[in-house]
């Protein structure tokens, strides 16, 4: 019998690559002559266009966000648990696209790419990037693939962020903005953590300043350091007790018996550092942490968020996760809050989870039941919706 993908997958897919000849104008004054966006797309484009979802990926992510690349694939894209047919972002009808970011490691531009001047790797030197950034090369895919609207510009965290950028650069361009597990800025213990990845990746001999590809090192033990130090703060106290407790891998207790000991939360760390060190790439993660540190979403508003979102003409959907006390719910509720007074359309949910920061990913009832509700009200042309379209800020 053949192999098969489960029926609510998108099945088999395969990214695209778009070149840009056209120069862009980074929000640091530096320039990118021409670039490469790789993306993802999922289900078909209706004539009039107004069915298009952009799914922004969130820092390790990518575009890779659901279905296989081949039937020998052990595990689906990074959001399958949401993108597909009859899934919340039904496939049936949506036409979704999900894009590597600019200054990514898995096929759009970035420190890994050659460039131009030197004819080697980027490296250090490829310029530090804006959220505002990605959504400037976000919208210029749009317009290559003749998209004038989204139906939904959608992320979690760093991608929340891109979400509600947009809501504010092109608002006339975005029906519904859905931001989830995200802030209008980071806290000061948020940026701390990021500093503390950096600083472990620069301190490894191998990372020769930027340029190990060039040397032919690779900053292995720093990234996974780094990849540790932020896997814990995704995971929830509670979440890790349940899973871990303080269970041994390896040794005993035991007395008279001298043998080192390992509990079961350290292995499982070592086991994702060592694993992403080896697929992901440690410019990228420095560049990723940076961008999430410098995005605040009020800041040339005059640091008031009702200021901002008073441009944005879109419905939000704003969900935050119950002990996820990366992005906690009183940052959402900041968003809510601002939309509120900015009178604009929203719906705020709170959902109970024990996953942490990782919620987003994992899939839970009333999630999903949310999520689905609130995509499925998403009106799109010659189509009647059965239920009715939320007009007024909502919490559920």
């Amino acid at each position: 019998m053949p192999l098969m993908t489960p029926p609510d997958s998108v099945g088999i897919v395969s990214p695209t690559t778009h070149h840009f000849d056209q120069a862009l104008t980074l929000a640091n004054g530096r320039t990118l002559d021409s670039y490469d966006i790789v993306y993802e797309t999922y289900g078909k484009l209706n004539a009039a266009k107004d069915n298009a979802v952009l799914i922004c990926h969130a820092l390790s992510g990518h575009h890779h966000a659901a279905g296989f690349h081949s039937l020998d694939d052990k595990r689906p894209g990074w959001w399958d648990n949401y993108i597909g047919p009859t899934k919340a972002i039904d496939t049936n009808r949506f036409f979704v696209i999900s894009v590597n970011n600019l200054g990514g490691c898995h096929g759009s531009t970035g420190p890994t790419s050659i460039n131009p001047a030197t004819q080697k790797a980027w490296g250090s030197d490829f310029p530090t990037l804006r959220v505002r950034d990605w959504v400037e090369s976000q919208k210029r895919l749009a317009d290559a693939l003749d998209i004038q609207q989204w139906a939904a510009v959608v992320g979690g965290s760093l991608g929340g962020m891109q979400a509600m950028r947009w809501s504010l650069e092109y608002p006339e361009r975005v029906r519904h903005c859905v931001t989830i597990a995200s802030a209008m800025k980071l806290t000061a213990q948020n940026i701390a953590f990021n500093e503390t990845a950096r600083q472990a990746i620069t301190a490894d001999p191998e990372f020769s300043n930027g340029h190990y590809l060039a040397n032919n090192t690779l900053p292995a033990q720093g990234l996974s350091i780094a990849r540790m130090i932020g896997h814990i703060t995704y995971l929830s106290g509670d979440g890790m007790k349940q899973k871990f407790g303080r269970d041994l891998r390896s040794g005993t207790f035991e007395k008279g018996v001298d043998e080192p000991l390992e509990f079961e939360i350290e292995s499982y760390l070592r086991y994702q550092g060592n694993a992403f060190s080896t697929s992901f790439d440690a410019n990228t993660y420095i560049l990723m942490t940076r961008a999430l540190d410098y995005f605040d979403l009020a800041r040339e508003y005059n640091d008031d968020p009702v200021a901002a979102f008073s441009h944005a003409q879109c419905q939000f959907l704003v969900v935050s996760f119950t002990s996820d006390w990366r992005f906690s719910p009183e940052r959402s509720q900041e968003i809510t809050n601002a939309l509120i007074h900015a009178k604009k359309r929203v719906t705020y949910a709170e959902i109970e989870s024990e996953f942490g920061h990782d919620a987003f990913l994992i899939k839970n009832d009333r999630y999903t039941e949310i999520f689905s509700s609130y995509m499925k009200n998403i009106s799109l042309n010659n189509e009647n919706i059965s239920q009715k379209t939320i007009e007024e800020p909502t919490c559920v």
